[in-house]
């Protein structure tokens, strides 16, 4: 089972350099768990590249009806989170000592952890360094 970020899924949605390397990587899974709080980073940031005119509303609303397909379709896995990741995190966060990643990125470190799982995608670099040190098997799709 492989957890993907925020920074992993959009590249499914839209093209970048690193799109067709994350597509392979995804088909190759028997399950990409998308949990509750990837789910709302996506919203949020189709959300804002519209309100920000990096694309129109129906670019929009297309990405939104694409995204929203991925519930059913294999290998996805929509999980939510429990109110326990918060915690989670924090108790991490001095486990980790001098390891520097945002909060949103450690909430997914977190809930890796709440989800029992170790394997991650994802193209945040200081993420991925964070989880590696937490002995977590971290894949980049497409980075050099």
């Amino acid at each position: 089972m492989l957890y993907i970020d925020t920074s992993s899924l959009l590249k499914t949605l839209w093209e970048e350099a690193e799109s067709p390397a994350v597509r392979q990587v995804i088909s190759l899974e028997a399950m990409v768990v998308v949990s509750s709080l990837t789910e709302l980073e996506v919203e949020v940031q189709l959300q804002a590249g519209w309100l920000g005119g990096r694309f129109s509303q129906a670019r929009y609303r297309k990405y939104r009806s694409v995204f929203a397909s991925l519930r059913g379709l294999a290998p996805f896995e929509f999980r939510e989170l429990p109110g326990t990741v918060f915690r989670q995190a924090i108790d991490r966060l001095t486990a980790d000592g001098r390891l520097h990643c945002r909060t949103l990125n450690r909430l997914h470190l977190a809930a890796m952890a709440e989800l029992g799982l170790h394997r991650l995608m994802t193209h945040d670099v200081k993420q991925a360094a964070t989880a590696r040190a937490q002995g977590c098997e971290v894949l980049s799709p497409g980075m050099a």
